[in-house]
């Protein structure tokens, strides 16, 4: 009896002793994660200078060898995209794009799949604004035969009507969707506020009455008049000699002969310009069913050649993320919202600068008061070092997790030519974003991203919001959601 007492003693005193040593460990890493350790000094990465070819047709093609890693990624990179939908077509690129791998002359999209599926890699194609691309990623050991089956679907797609239906079918179920939803609405107004008529002011999705007016010959024409050795570029980069890569290409895309009629001449973006400096608009889309608000700040941002990009990235890191300024202010401090940030979408001309959340709908007008008044903040008042630092810190371990596989290292290198820049930027990006200093983020907040110059954009229900707005905004426009028009910068239905 005594010996079991001892025993229980002694077991209840090294349960107590744990218990506090526990306390003690738990109460340090709180300590910790208050206070977190300053980041440490980012390193540069070294990546191989690209080897490049242009072969006889016009093609550029650009190889980037990195070893250790038995991948291979290719993209072959069509330098247009939704900016050359025709008007009234909007959707027509994307489409065309989508539709490459789901037909070619020798194999169905079932047939495709399945080939590249027995090779244990993936396949993909669609369009952006200023690119349609199609990719794959797979073994090294198998890559021939993944790039012939890339060739195929980029020469040779034959457009099936009803793999066309089947995707058009597709395209507006998600429309629908999409637009009974607050933050997709917002998105595709603030498109048509910032760039009205012009190529950037559709939907790159198309829109219902879009979609549903493109027919197979426009699809086919969209191929034949983009779709050119001579527009295109293929960027490789993995586990393959440069050599190896050039006799590849080379043999798979060298008998495509140059057409002999010129390339359409880009669009003329002067009238965007005008558009830019119009006086900022106040949209409300009035969606009585809505249980939130989607508020949105919109303004043209920067080309992704302008000499103020990194200035520009590093100022949006500022606001956006977790610890940016606008979900600090909005959700952390006050509540407003589940997450708020913004956007700095650089493109071939000047792309957009979005800062949005989703709030309930009382709080609309306060939101976005709140939105541009973080704007105006970041422009008239220095910004310390101890947020300067991580934010940027931010920007650079987005970029270096974007070159950990092959296909995000060609999507890089494929960015850079795309754009018409110097391929060796990529090495010199972290030394470029560490050189951005507070001085120039508060100048470019000033000069780029003036709340006085931006559009305000809600969706929700607009009773209980207005009045507030009303206050704050002299001119808004009301749309009552039946009476919108995605297709034309008025964004009202005609009568």
């Amino acid at each position: 009896m005594r010996l079991l007492n001892r025993t229980t003693r002694r077991a209840l005193a090294f349960m107590c002793l744990s218990a506090a040593l526990f306390a003690v460990n738990a109460s340090n890493i709180m300590a910790q994660q208050e206070t977190p350790p300053p980041p440490a000094a980012p390193r540069s990465p070294q990546i191989p200078k690209p080897a490049e070819k242009t072969l006889a047709n016009g093609l550029r093609v650009i190889v980037i060898e990195r070893t250790g890693v038995p991948l291979v990624a290719a993209s072959f990179v069509v330098k247009n995209g939704g900016e050359v939908d025709p008007a009234q077509l909007a959707g027509v690129a994307d489409m065309t794009a989508t539709l490459l791998t789901k037909g070619t002359d020798k194999r169905t999209a079932p047939q495709i799949a399945e080939a590249i599926e027995a090779l244990g890699g993936a396949l993909e194609s669609g369009a952006r604004w200023d690119a349609s691309t199609a990719s794959v990623n797979v073994m090294s050991s198998r890559f021939a035969p993944a790039m012939e089956i890339l060739a195929e679907v980029v020469r040779q797609p034959t457009f099936k009507e009803e793999e066309i239906e089947r995707l058009r079918q597709q395209y507006l179920d998600d429309l629908t969707v999409a637009l009974g939803q607050p933050g997709a609405i917002a998105r595709f107004v603030a498109q048509r506020v910032v760039f009205g008529d012009t190529p950037y002011g559709h939907p790159l999705s198309g829109t219902p009455q879009s979609i549903a007016a493109i027919r197979r010959d426009d699809i086919v024409r969209m191929h034949q008049t983009y779709y050119r050795p001579d527009n295109a570029m293929l960027v490789i980069g993995g586990d393959i000699k440069a050599e190896e890569a050039f006799k590849l290409a080379e043999r798979l895309f060298g008998d495509w002969k140059k057409p002999a009629a010129p390339l359409p001449a880009a669009s003329a973006m002067a009238k965007k310009d005008a558009n830019m400096n119009s006086k900022p608009r106040i949209v409300v889309i009035d969606k009585p069913d809505s249980g939130q608000a989607a508020v949105m700040v919109a303004r043209p941002g920067i080309r992704r050649t302008d000499e103020d990009y990194y200035r520009g990235i590093v100022a949006n890191s500022v606001l956006s993320g977790y610890s940016g300024r606008l979900n600090q202010e909005i959700r952390i401090k006050r509540g407003l919202s589940y997450g708020a940030g913004s956007q700095l979408d650089v493109r071939r001309d000047v792309g957009p600068f979005v800062a949005s959340a989703q709030t309930k709908n009382e709080s609309g007008a306060e939101v976005a008061s709140l939105l541009a008044g973080e704007l105006g903040r970041l422009a008239g008042s220095p910004l310390p070092d101890t947020e300067l630092v991580p934010r940027k810190a931010v920007v650079i371990g987005g970029f270096g997790r974007n070159l950990e596989t092959a296909s995000g290292l060609v999507n890089q290198i494929a960015s850079l030519a795309l754009y018409g820049l110097s391929l060796g930027e990529i090495n010199s990006f972290i030394n470029s974003v560490q050189g951005v200093t507070a001085a120039d983020v508060q100048r470019f907040a000033g000069h780029r991203l003036d709340a006085k110059g931006a559009n305000v954009i809600i969706v929700g229900n607009a009773k209980e919001f207005l009045p507030e707005l009303k206050k704050l905004y002299a001119d808004v426009e009301v749309i009552p959601v039946g009476e919108l028009d995605l297709n034309s910068a008025t964004l009202r239905r005609k009568s």
